[in-house]
């Protein structure tokens, strides 16, 4: 495991290339942020995650039986079945940690998109991130509409007429 990096991974590249070459500015890893996003984009306030298949058990199910949890393996994502409790209770405790952090982002106002290392297989990936770009034109503009809301103006009153019957 210590050959597995955390930073610069060709999933992620792969994103970071997609995203500068067609106009998305962003930052990495952004220190103040809570589980120091992949890409931050701070003019959508959007943080883009970009997640293993295995390390965070992409559509994996748990199931308790006997006390213990058990995890079904799925098609992006096998369990190894060699030190098999271990490898249940890290993936378990990486997609807890995954919903916290993002739930703590939405707290403070940002949103949070999960891309998949299986969405980015030559035969997805155009449409991955076509829908991405999507994603976040439509976040810059419900953001925008929302910031430029105003209330309406009630009809002024004028001074010289009194709403008293007489």
């Amino acid at each position: 495991m210590a050959a597995i990096h955390g930073k610069d991974t060709k999933p992620e590249m792969v994103v970071r290339k997609w995203l500068w070459g067609h106009g998305f500015r962003y930052r990495l890893n952004h220190p103040r942020l809570p589980g120091k996003p992949d890409i931050v984009m701070r003019k959508y306030r959007t943080c883009i995650f970009v997640n293993g298949c295995f390390w965070h058990g992409h559509h994996t199910q748990f199931i308790m039986h006997n006390s213990q949890f058990i995890i079904e393996s799925s098609v992006c994502c096998k369990i190894p079945k060699t030190n098999h409790e271990f490898w249940v209770a890290k993936i378990r405790r990486n997609q807890e940690r995954d919903l916290k952090v993002q739930q703590q982002l939405a707290s403070m106002g940002w949103h949070c998109i999960t891309v998949w290392e299986c969405e980015l297989k030559p035969k997805v990936r155009e449409k991955t991130l076509e829908s991405l770009a999507y994603t976040l034109n439509k976040i810059f503009l419900q953001d925008r509409t929302i910031l430029r809301y105003e209330l309406p103006e009630e009809e002024p009153m004028m001074a010289a007429e009194d709403n008293q019957n007489v």
